[in-house]
């Protein structure tokens, strides 16, 4: 790769320091990264349809003649309109602009024009509002009759922004973009010229050119992603490990007050079975909302403590640190192992005594936040490392906690519901077990979808539960949580619920922006009974376990995939009450209401998540994180599955001939790996 396309944005034309900032926000700093950063959508500009054809909400290009001298007033202090009349051979049309930035005096009768903007349906009248617009004989096609790219965007940056500031570092850089792609699998794949596909992935030819180009870059990263993800693994196959072969855990397993299931079973033999080999397990436990998986990890780290060995636990959050430290603790105690634990918020005399304790092997078991990752943190021998929802941890930080013993044992969970297939493809670095099985006696949620005019009567239904003792939760959604004015929306609807509906309740709002302490704060007094009402912008954390709480209310349910809304159902139904989750969403398209009839109709988050994958199409399965690994820019895990699976077997083909992708050929697929991974905080583990 050029060096060049590393040079900071900043120097880049129609960009500078104060913009470079603004494409930070959307991790933009280089050149490549501005080229990497793909649209999102496009408009097609190029058919021109009659007015007579129109149909109110589409976005279309019309091709006009002006009527009348367009006529501004204003409405009141902070609006003014502007409106003037088309027509073409079919009809005419109200031309409308509300708050124009910019003069209208090149608009004359009689003159024609191309305007492209959405087609609004006004009391019987159709009208076009704010289009773009172009003089018919002008040259260029700068605004319409072309295919336009729609990229993502923060708050100050403007469509025509983005894409000047693109164009311009395609044509001064776009020929130092090298291939990563060895020519056999390009033309393996009939896979297009990078130059090309850069060039039609932002000004596209045609629509054709559009999916020729998208496909290529596809391809691209997810090999690129695979080929990193098989190296992992294969540097892992050559490591020694401890090998476990004293004990058994049915010593630890008999003593629960209850029988694990079927999936437990399975998956705790898989994972003691690698920690029996004399190679570090690296294994995903992966399953359902209270399925059980810390039971299993339980088990582990008995099987760990009876072979001389100490575990460590690594939780995102610290109330959930502590969560698992009780429930670990009555499980240990009865064995005769000490278990400590360690977080940010503990007394210096506290850290001590538990670093010392680690030191000297006192404290068999240890259960942590990030505080364990701290330098003066040492084993006496730890030989099992877990996190707990390992997409809240990238593979820098399990290293960190790893590094601290000698090639200990890794496992990492996850509770959300992937279907196998996919999972087994996506994490190419780890070995998965499934637990597709839910403990019996543990209650569904009753899911239901209402529209907004149905939410006073859902607020009364949650009254009743809260004067039966019960706690609820209210999840807003915002777009991106640096977008103040959404929080600001948000907060001000937590303050009219406390004001109104449930002015006879202690309510709360915890959101993105907020310290860690002071959200840990909110959720322990939450999770202790003195908040009755839960009002959140944020995924509520996941395994925070408030047995009492018995309502999820979902406000705009049609923002969340069927995993994101099965995970914050997930947080209710967890004690003896029976238990209740309200999508609330206006939105009437068909997949939208599908989505949420399905969550409504199945409780199983493995069959969801196979629904999940059918209806969502295009974009992250997961949510903004993919799980520990690096960010994908324009392929779908849900979308690209094909191209995914193809992917990946030209990848073991690459590195089955090259494992160290030493030759020639493989230099730039080379330094995209070690570039893919270090940007997600990997650390230079390719070096």
């Amino acid at each position: 790769m050029d060096k060049k396309l590393l040079l900071s944005i900043q120097y880049l034309k129609g960009v500078g320091e104060r913009r470079a900032k603004l494409f930070a926000r959307l991790g933009i700093e280089t050149v490549f990264d501005l080229l990497t950063h793909f649209p999102r959508d496009y408009e097609d500009r190029t058919v021109i349809k009659r007015i007579s054809d129109l149909t109110p909400g589409e976005s279309v290009c019309i091709k006009a003649t002006v009527m009348n001298t367009p006529a501004r007033r204003k409405v009141r202090n902070r609006l003014s309109i502007a409106r003037f009349k088309v027509f073409d051979e079919s009809g005419y049309l109200n031309i409308v602009y509300f708050n124009m930035k910019y003069s209208l005096s090149g608009i004359n009768p009689g003159e024609i024009f191309v305007f492209f903007g959405k087609v609004v349906d006004t009391q019987g009248m159709l009208e076009m509002h704010n289009p773009v617009f172009e003089n018919i004989n002008e040259a260029g096609h700068v605004k319409t009759r072309r295919i336009v790219p729609v990229y993502p965007l923060t708050t100050g940056l403007s469509q025509n922004q983005v894409s000047a500031c693109v164009k311009n570092a395609l044509t001064l850089y776009g020929d130092g973009i090298s291939d990563p792609l060895p020519d056999d699998v390009r033309n393996t794949h009939k896979l297009s010229y990078v130059r090309y596909a850069y060039e039609n992935i932002h000004s596209p030819a045609s629509a054709e050119a559009i999916g020729i180009a998208r496909r290529r870059l596809v391809f691209e990263e997810l090999l690129i992603l695979s080929a990193g993800l098989l190296m992992l693994k294969k540097r892992r196959v050559k490591q020694r490990g401890i090998a476990m072969e004293k004990g058994d855990v049915s010593v630890f397993t008999d003593n629960l007050p209850f029988k694990l299931t079927g999936a437990q079973r399975r998956a705790l033999n898989e994972a003691a079975a690698d920690m029996r080999k004399g190679v570090p397990m690296n294994r995903l436990i992966c399953g359902d909302v209270g399925s059980g998986k810390t039971v299993v990890a339980a088990a582990l780290m008995y099987l760990a403590c009876v072979n001389g060995y100490q575990a460590a636990l690594m939780a995102p959050t610290e109330i959930l640190a502590k969560q698992h430290y009780k429930s670990l603790s009555k499980l240990f105690g009865k064995l005769y192992l000490n278990v400590g634990l360690l977080t940010g918020g503990l007394s210096a005399a506290a850290k001590r005594d538990i670093k010392n304790g680690l030191l000297s092997h006192e404290i068999n078991i240890v259960i942590g936040t990030h505080a364990l990752l701290s330098g003066d943190v040492g084993f006496d021998a730890l030989g099992l490392v877990i996190t707990d929802e390992q997409h809240r941890f990238g593979v820098l930080q399990r290293s960190a906690l790893t590094v601290k013993g000698e090639n200990p044992h890794l496992l990492v969970m996850s509770a959300t519901p992937i279907p196998r297939t996919l999972a087994l493809i996506l994490y190419g670095d780890l070995d998965i077990s499934v637990i597709d099985e839910l403990p019996p006696g543990r209650r569904p949620v009753d899911t239901y979808a209402i529209d907004g005019e149905k939410r006073p009567r859902a607020y009364r239904f949650i009254r009743e539960q809260l004067d039966a003792g019960r706690q609820a939760y209210i999840v807003c959604p915002l777009v991106e949580e640096s977008d103040k004015v959404e929080l600001a929306s948000v907060k001000e609807f937590a303050e009219k619920l406390s004001e109104n509906e449930f002015k006879d309740y202690s309510v709360a709002l915890i959101h993105g922006k907020m310290k860690v302490k002071e959200k840990d704060a909110i959720m322990r007094e939450f999770k202790n009974g003195g908040v009755s009402v839960l009002v959140s912008t944020t995924v509520i954390e996941v395994g925070i376990d408030v047995p009492n709480a018995s309502i999820m209310m979902i406000e705009n349910a049609e923002r969340f995939g069927l995993s994101q809304l099965h995970q914050l159902r997930g947080r209710v139904g967890r004690g003896e009450h029976k238990s209740y989750c309200i999508l609330v969403s206006d939105v009437n398209e068909g997949a939208t209401r599908e989505r949420l009839h399905a969550l409504c109709r199945i409780s199983n988050g493995f069959e969801l998540s196979e629904q999940d994958l059918k209806l969502r199409g295009p974009g992250d399965f997961f949510g903004t994180r993919q799980h520990g690994i690096p960010n994908l820019k324009i392929a779908s895990f849900s979308a690209d599955l094909k191209t995914l699976k193809e992917a990946q077997a030209a990848a073991a083909e690459i590195i089955e001939r090259d494992p160290g992708l030493k030759s020639a050929e493989h230099a730039e697929l080379s330094e995209r790996i070690k570039l893919l991974f270090a940007a997600e905080e990997y650390g230079n583990i390719f070096n």
